[in-house]
């Protein structure tokens, strides 16, 4: 099996399943569509606002736009902890604390509804350029 078949059959395995497949070179910042500021952010930012804010309708928007610059700057510079913390707040949701009726109120802003998946926006994206440092790598 090449490799180029078993990304399209990942990819058709996805769609079977609910995801929306989007192209890299089309979502690039300058693609047809774009949906990324630079090849060095990994993060859709659009959607992921969207989904914070469909998801969170409750907690203050100051609150849900300290949860997008959290999830947008991890603050830590080692991939592998990156990794870990991302996927923490992907599982639990992005602590946050806002002011309601005088009083601070700590909550969590959820990036994912566990109990409803198919109220997710759920998209694989192939051939995904990202430029580091010092390479340029290419996801499948």
């Amino acid at each position: 099996m090449t490799e180029d078949q078993l990304e399209q059959e990942a990819l058709g395995w996805l769609s079977d399943v609910g995801y929306t497949l989007r192209n890299g070179y089309e979502i690039a910042c300058d693609g047809a569509t774009p949906e990324r500021p630079d090849y060095k952010n990994t993060l859709l930012p659009i959607r992921l606002r969207e989904a914070i804010n469909q998801l969170n309708p409750t907690i203050p928007l100051a609150a849900r736009e300290d949860a997008f610059r959290q999830v947008q700057d991890l603050g830590i510079p080692s991939l592998l902890s990156a990794n870990r913390h991302f996927h923490k707040l992907l599982v639990n949701g992005v602590p946050v604390q806002y002011q309601k009726d005088g009083e601070t109120r700590g909550d969590f802003v959820r990036l994912v509804d566990w109990e409803t998946p198919a109220k997710n926006d759920w998209v694989a994206v192939n051939q995904f350029t990202i430029k580091g440092a010092r390479h340029t790598r290419r996801a499948m």
